[in-house]
């Protein structure tokens, strides 16, 4: 049985569990409890606060954990990162005032930055040679200036308009950070199988995201052209149609070229242009 942590309530929450129900291994959390067995796979779901997760996969407790990159560098615990999920981005910056005059690191010379990171800021700080005061605040950090806490803030960013509506505005990207899969390092040889047959489930997930499946009506004499427009992972596939001189061509391509692929196909002779959704690509 695999135990996975995964984030109770947060940015990360859902789409976990998202993930994990998408690779087979769905729970029913209509009762959400701390513990739930899978119904579908052989693993428990562990829910935990973010900042937990790196220690409990780091003392055993669960056997992978999905969390942001940014815990696991603030957490320093001793874990290994075995795969990029590709969801929850974001960046840990500096802020201030949207008022101040900004010029450079060394703005922040004498001044006072309030942080739920501080062992990231500490770590930059220390690199740039700036020094600053670290306050430590649990909660809403966009909140510290306005309010006479401090000069400035270091926090989570994703779009940027909490900063906006609290007068702020961001100066320095020190992290960029996404939802990282993580594991401890003394996790026992009898689960290390199981724990590749899911981490091959979620990169057949994740690397589903974003594609189309395009099938279409090419005449033979233009298979070539379309080729280079929709070459797939290695090559199209090829069917001959009944109509004699007619093929049916099946590709791959991303989202976001995707109509800009259908107009360069359509130049080429291609008809009968179908659209699928891809559910998972096993590469």
């Amino acid at each position: 049985m695999i135990r996975i942590a995964i984030q109770a309530k947060g940015r990360l929450s859902e789409d976990s569990l998202s993930l994990l129900r998408e690779a087979g291994i769905d729970v029913d959390d209509s009762k959400r409890q701390f513990l739930l067995r899978s119904s579908s796979h052989p693993a428990e779901i562990l829910f935990l606060r973010d900042d937990d997760i790196p220690q409990a996969v780091a003392l055993g407790v669960a056997d992978i954990g999905i969390v942001g990159y940014n815990e696991v560098l603030e957490k320093g615990e001793d874990v290994e990162i075995i795969d990029k999920l590709g969801f929850g981005s974001c960046r840990v910056s500096l802020a201030v005032p949207k008022g101040e005059h900004y010029a450079g690191l060394e703005y922040f010379n004498g001044k006072r930055i309030a942080t739920s990171y501080p062992n990231i800021l500490s770590k930059f700080l220390k690199e740039k040679n700036i020094d600053a005061k670290i306050s430590v605040i649990e909660g809403s950090v966009e909140i510290a200036p306005a309010v006479g806490m401090s000069d400035a803030i270091f926090d989570i960013v994703s779009s940027g308009g909490t900063l906006v509506s609290n007068g702020l505005k961001e100066v320095e990207k020190v992290v960029f950070s996404q939802a990282v899969l993580i594991k401890g390092k003394n996790v026992s040889k009898d689960k290390l199988s199981a724990l590749e047959q899911i981490k091959f489930r979620l990169n057949a997930v994740r690397d589903s995201k974003g594609l189309k499946y395009l099938l279409m009506n090419i005449p033979n004499s233009q298979i070539e052209e379309a080729i280079k427009i929709v070459p797939a992972m290695r090559s199209p596939t090829i069917l001959p149609l009944a109509q004699e001189g007619w093929s049916s061509l099946h590709s791959v391509v991303k989202e976001n070229v995707l109509w800009e692929k259908i107009e360069q196909l359509k130049q080429v002779g291609a008809e009968g242009i179908l659209v699928l959704s891809v559910e998972k690509m096993v590469l």
